[in-house]
């Protein structure tokens, strides 16, 4: 039972606090002791790298880069992965490396002297064969400058 000090006459409305602190330190206690036997988890099996590498093959040529070079005549040089490809054969050409290909992404890049009518006739070119997403390189992207 709580004592009070107060002079009052009548019975006191004051709540008695220490069995609910009692009551708490033994839930406290209990729980210090089963936290340490409750389960922590999976057991994680981390991958361990391969103690005898196997060596990569060479990684093939993903890239299909139409290049335009300045010429003599009505059409400058075109060529494909730095092979040159006569300009009536470009479509051809294209649509043959295009059909074995999953990924149907050509890059095109003129040089600085090249006028932009032939790029935008490559462009069409390129999408007649068979290209679903065409992009345009400088020439710094190009030699990695």
């Amino acid at each position: 039972m709580a004592m009070t000090t107060s002079t009052g006459k009548g019975p006191s409305a004051e709540m008695n606090v220490t069995p609910m602190i009692d009551v708490l330190l033994v839930l406290i206690i209990i729980f210090m002791i089963i936290s340490p036997l409750a389960p922590r988890g999976e057991d994680a099996q981390i991958p361990q790298p391969d103690p005898h590498p196997q060596p990569e093959p060479p990684e093939r040529v993903r890239t299909l880069v139409v290049q335009l070079l300045p010429g003599a005549g009505d059409h400058p040089r075109v060529a494909i992965n730095r092979q040159e490809v006569p300009w009536d054969d470009l479509h051809d050409r294209l649509f043959d490396i295009l059909k074995r290909r999953a990924e149907k992404v050509v890059f095109v890049m003129a040089d600085k002297d090249v006028e932009f009518e032939p790029v935008a006739q490559v462009i069409d070119i390129v999408h007649q064969a068979g290209a679903n997403k065409v992009g345009l390189m400088s020439e710094q992207g190009m030699t990695g400058r």
